[in-house]
């Protein structure tokens, strides 16, 4: 028997010896540990859940690396043990919120129970409402932390568990480790006070929804020009997620009278039954808002993932077809309509990740604003806006991975108020006689043609972890010299926190959190970046590549050739 087996059972039995544990979750851990095939019980056990990129992240099912109410439960008081450490003697309190995932208003009521019980006093969303909110419910309220359960827009099997701080912000390091190593303490479930006190239980009501929606309203420019088309065609889809609770409602506050929602889209569920993943950033799941969008000559269409954090969109074009935007085209055309739109640039700043579009950095440099590079995920664009806050006025922020935020009321991705600001968008294009395509063109002929792409290489299980680690140590220890014929010119290690310029030999330091990244700038000005996903069993490479555009008549021509050089660079990667 292998020791990785033997601890896996080992932890296992432990389960089965837990008075805490339930009947049902020990009569399925008995039906795994009888499996010939010891994989799923290998992968139910093998490690503990731990905040990644995205909090807590699993498959819903039995064991400490799954969603369940025992995993729920310990990192909750973890958290609830650390909240009391960091304010002894103070009041503390929390707000939860959930999306439409599967059990996902179980492992809410767990949550809240569980910091019920620890005394804390808890503010709870009675049904299904956005991230966004409880990012700024957290802030509105004065609350000292949340908790969202979610899987933002991975497969229907996950869920999740967001922590956030009395910022509105997810934890960053040192909280994050900090509550990890609370979680570790505890040695058995019996620890943790499952038993609610329900008078330290409130339901948030509607004010906190309105005053979201009023800031919106502040951020939105051109309110005169909304007005003037306030009936072109929008049409908008949730996924079956929380964002029909509230998307709908911020367009028409914000002045468009004529949404169309997509109706089998529209009811939440957590089976996700229309779409083979509810990820705004594939295709296939945008299908049907697409064709609700043809069906009513729509100006735009956009779509948002279970938790609504990440918005998708598609424009249309001369001929009447919907060309869908990827998360680096939408960030920069938004970026492109702020920027221009900017009357006061002085100690003005936007922020990115390390993966986003440089056009952005091109821009922000035209424009006279500074832009700002975080690593991977939006705790850490929140992070940078805390040091900044009172010494230099926040504009917007962005990845390429669909999030986006103006303003600074929320922390953290935001598709509410991304939908209303794309829309505002759509409507000054219109007043101008274009539509966001031609805007997108355009912005290409000023500052040069862009394109990224991004290959995804799935390794799933305690296997596929190793394999992960094992080609990211390949790229690390045997960077290429060259890449489809172009030298690599400069390395970028963020574990390392090094860069190197191969040409000269000099070494210098990153100012980064320590992130398991590596990028390579290529002679061309070719750029390729390589991270395990925080979220998800995958390694991502991360491509971009650019090129002059003289005119829009060459728009074609260039884009093939740049996505030739894309293709070409992904076929290198998978042959490495």
């Amino acid at each position: 028997m292998s020791e990785l087996l033997q601890n896996v059972q080992e932890k296992a039995e432990t389960w089965l010896n837990s008075r805490a544990i339930d009947n049902t979750t020990k009569a399925e851990i008995k039906a795994l540990l009888t499996k010939q095939d010891p994989k799923e019980l290998i992968d139910s056990f093998y490690k503990d859940l731990e905040f990644g990129t995205g909090g807590l992240r699993g498959i819903m099912g039995v064991g400490s690396n799954c969603m369940n109410k025992y995993t729920v439960g310990v990192a909750t008081q973890g958290l609830a043990n650390y909240l009391n450490k960091t304010f002894p003697g103070k009041p503390i309190s929390i707000a939860i919120a959930h999306d439409s995932r599967n059990n996902s208003g179980y492992f809410a009521e767990i949550v809240a129970g569980v910091f019920s019980a620890n005394g804390i006093k808890v503010y709870m969303f009675d049904e299904l409402r956005p991230t966004p909110l409880l990012s700024f419910a957290i802030r509105y309220l004065k609350c000292d932390s949340g908790v969202v359960i979610t899987a933002s827009h991975n497969p229907k099997e996950y869920n999740g568990y967001k922590a956030y701080w009395n910022d509105g912000a997810q934890v960053v390091p040192p909280h994050d480790k900090n509550i990890i190593e609370e979680v570790k303490a505890i040695t058995s479930f019996d620890q943790v006070k499952f038993k609610p006190t329900l008078a330290n239980i409130h339901l948030i009501d509607e004010e906190v929804e309105q005053a979201y929606y009023e800031e919106v309203k502040k951020i939105i420019p051109n309110h005169e020009v909304i007005a003037k088309h306030k009936n072109i065609p929008l049409v908008y889809s949730s996924l079956h997620g929380a964002g029909i609770t509230m998307v709908p409602e911020c367009l028409k506050q914000i002045g468009f009278t004529n949404i169309h929602v997509v109706k089998e889209q529209e009811e939440p569920d957590g089976d996700f039954p229309t779409v083979k993943s509810p990820n705004p950033e594939e295709p296939s799941a945008m299908e049907l808002v697409i064709k609700k969008g043809k069906e009513v000559n729509a100006t735009m269409v956009m779509a948002t993932d279970p938790d609504t954090d990440r918005v998708g969109m598609g424009v249309r074009k001369s001929n009447g077809e919907f060309i869908l935007l990827n998360g680096n085209q939408a960030f920069s055309l938004m970026m492109y309509f702020i920027m221009k739109n900017l009357k006061e640039t002085n100690n003005a700043y936007i922020a990115k990740t390390i993966v986003t579009s440089e056009l952005i950095d091109t821009m922000a440099a035209k424009f006279g604003v500074e832009c700002y590079n975080t690593l991977t995920g939006f705790k850490y664009i929140a992070e940078l806006m805390g040091k900044f806050d009172g010494k230099k006025k926040f504009v917007a922020a962005g990845e390429e991975s669909y999030g986006y935020m103006a303003g600074d009321f929320v922390r953290d991705k935001d598709a509410v108020s991304s939908c209303a600001f794309f829309a505002a968008m759509a409507a000054s294009a219109t007043d101008e006689g274009k539509s966001m395509y031609d805007w997108l063109i355009d912005m290409y002929v000023e500052f040069a043609y862009y394109k990224e792409g991004l290959l995804n290489v799935t390794k799933k299980g305690q296997q596929g972890e190793q394999e992960i680690k094992a080609m990211m140590e390949k790229f690390r220890n045997n960077p290429p010299a060259e890449i489809i014929g172009s030298r690599v010119v400069r390395l970028l290690d963020y574990k390392l926190l090094k860069e190197k310029d191969l040409l000269t030999g000099k070494e210098s330091d990153l100012e980064f959190p320590k992130s398991d990244v590596l990028q390579f700038y290529l002679e061309d000005g070719t750029k390729v970046s390589v991270r395990p996903s925080g979220t998800e069993p995958k390694i991502k490479f991360y491509i971009s590549v650019n090129a002059p555009l003289a005119s829009r008549d060459e728009f074609e021509k260039v884009d093939q050739q740049l996505d030739k050089k894309i293709k070409g660079v992904e076929e290198y990667l998978l042959s490495v």
